[in-house]
């Protein structure tokens, strides 16, 4: 198994990006293997690791189909639905809640 090259933060040769940095571009990895790897210094945890992948080897990043765009919104639209009161909040609902928070702040009958 080859060993990946290192770069220190900021000192990566040009041809080689983050996937965030391809996304910029318009591009993903396509499936190619990793090239490098960053490391960024950190006081308290040990280095932060960023991967590189080559621009040359790139793809550009697949376009949006109808298809896609509607199940988004859907998902989208199903984060923002109360369980409880099947209500769009207009929000994400945090996961920590549950439900929206009228519906979370609202006491609940105790039974004798």
């Amino acid at each position: 198994m080859a060993t990946l090259p290192v770069y220190r933060w900021r000192l990566a040769p040009d041809g080689l990006a983050t996937r965030r940095q391809l996304r910029a571009l318009g591009l993903r990895p396509g499936g190619q293997e990793v090239a490098a790897q960053i490391e960024r210094p950190r006081r308290r945890r040990g280095p932060l690791v960023a991967y590189l992948y080559r621009i040359d080897r790139a793809k550009p990043v697949r376009p949006m189909t109808a298809a896609r765009w509607a199940a988004l919104g859907r998902a989208n639209t199903a984060r923002r639905t109360c369980p409880q009161c099947r209500r769009d909040a207009g929000y994400v609902i945090p996961a920590s809640l549950g439900t929206c928070v009228p519906c979370h702040d609202t006491p609940t009958s105790l039974a004798a």
